[in-house]
């Protein structure tokens, strides 16, 4: 979920390509987007062109349309990757996982949320959903080999307590969840959110990664680190650093 300059906080849809067709114009990987659920939310299915194994970020509703999309891609399901644990980013991890047989990387700080998910939903009208135990978890500084992907993760707090980036360099690439996205940034009113956090979690991004670097956000549309560093209201602070 994310911030609107006019201090709305509501998620709305990206407006890039259909959904499941390639949004990667880097050779070498194929990535496709998947805005499902209520809150609008970006999964994405990431692979090496042509390749035959994948992994799946950020699985949070839709779990049929999910299955139904790997199925016509062909591909074995290698990882189930999640940056947080909101729960319009967890929704269909439970289907995914018991349906592939995939196992589940989540932030450690957060793996308590997805195994009691309804607990931790914030508003009524919402799921249910099935909660899940992760096999794997992950706190910054790990670097995963997964679906012939070399990917670094990075903590990102401020959005979510444990909040995590994946980043594949070769790729110039990252998944960034709901810490940046295209001309906003996360909010930060949710429990565990807090803006000198994220504010910091961000210039991370942008001082360590190049600037032509990939940005495939929890929401919204696709962007480039250069390009928020530059134009995105929410990161003034960092323009004058």
């Amino acid at each position: 979920m994310h911030r609107h300059p006019g201090g709305a906080c509501a998620a709305g849809p990206s407006p890039h390509a259909a959904p499941g067709s390639s949004l990667s114009t880097l050779m070498g990987m194929d990535v496709r987007m998947f805005t499902v659920g209520p809150v609008q939310e970006n999964c994405y299915v990431a692979r090496r062109d042509g390749a035959d194994r994948a992994v799946i970020v950020d699985p949070g509703e839709e779990a049929p349309k999910l299955l139904a999309a790997l199925e016509a891609l062909g591909v074995t399901l290698d990882a189930i990757l999640l940056t947080h644990t909101h729960f319009d980013h967890i929704g269909a991890v439970a289907p995914v996982a018991r349906a592939t047989g995939a196992e589940v990387w989540v932030p450690e700080l957060e793996r308590g949320v997805l195994a009691d998910i309804m607990s931790y939903v914030p508003w009524e009208g919402f799921g249910p959903y099935e909660s899940w135990e992760a096999e794997h978890t992950v706190s910054g500084g790990e670097k995963l080999e997964l679906a012939g992907f070399e990917i670094d993760v990075v903590f990102t707090p401020g959005h979510s307590p444990g909040h995590v980036t994946y980043s594949i360099p070769d790729e110039a690439a990252i998944f960034s969840g709901d810490v940046l996205f295209q001309q906003s940034v996360g909010r930060t009113d949710l429990p565990g959110g807090d803006w000198p956090t994220l504010l910091d979690s961000i210039r991370g991004l942008v001082d360590s990664l190049p600037p032509q670097t990939a940005v495939y956000p929890g929401h919204m549309g696709i962007t480039s680190l250069g390009a928020e560093r530059a134009t995105n209201p929410f990161l003034a602070e960092l323009a004058r650093s």
